[in-house]
């Protein structure tokens, strides 16, 4: 993944705005904030500045005010703040933390068909893997057990391999 700083609650916002909506003028992204509050225009031409700086968006003149573009694509930006969010309130779970996720609200039935189609590719995925297979580039259970790992490695090392185990290939940090 590209190394950059994280985006803040509001920046995530005001990503969101820019995934979703395209390329948008500071007018359009106070009138389209997904918690639906008020902002001054300032405030998020002040986020949107912040933004640049940390290379999460770019901007181009068009007539007399400037277009604000995300600069990364969504899920390359959300694959890092999920593994942080993960990792912080899970433990590295993510098991746990789709469960947590799931019973927060009542999804549609197109949202269940998504998820469903998700979760077949991953067991696809999963089943297509060779087991016994010994890959030689990785450091061995003894090796590893030679040195101890902090709480956050730790929890890091078993959010990569229950990924692993289930298919899945995020960006690594």
């Amino acid at each position: 993944m590209n190394q950059f700083l994280l985006p803040s609650h509001l920046e995530l916002q005001v990503l969101s705005v820019l995934w979703y909506s395209g390329p948008s003028t500071v007018a359009a992204v106070c009138e389209s904030m997904p918690d639906g509050k008020e902002r001054a225009y300032t405030t998020i031409l002040t986020v949107l500045q912040n933004l640049e700086k940390k290379g999460h968006i770019h901007k181009e003149q068009s007539a007399r005010a400037y277009v604000y573009e995300a600069a990364h694509p969504k899920n390359v930006v959300l694959a890092e703040v999920i593994e942080e969010f993960v990792l912080n309130a899970f433990g590295g779970r993510l098991s746990d933390a789709i469960l947590a996720l799931l019973a927060t609200g009542v999804l549609s039935a197109e949202e269940k068909a998504s998820i469903q189609a998700l979760l077949n590719t991953t067991k696809t995925r999963a089943a297509k893997q060779p087991k016994g297979k010994v890959d030689t580039t990785k450091k061995s259970n003894a090796d590893v057990e030679k040195k101890p790992l902090s709480a956050k490695k730790n929890a890091k090392a078993r959010l990569k391999k229950w990924r692993s185990s289930h298919g899945l290939h995020w960006a690594e940090t």
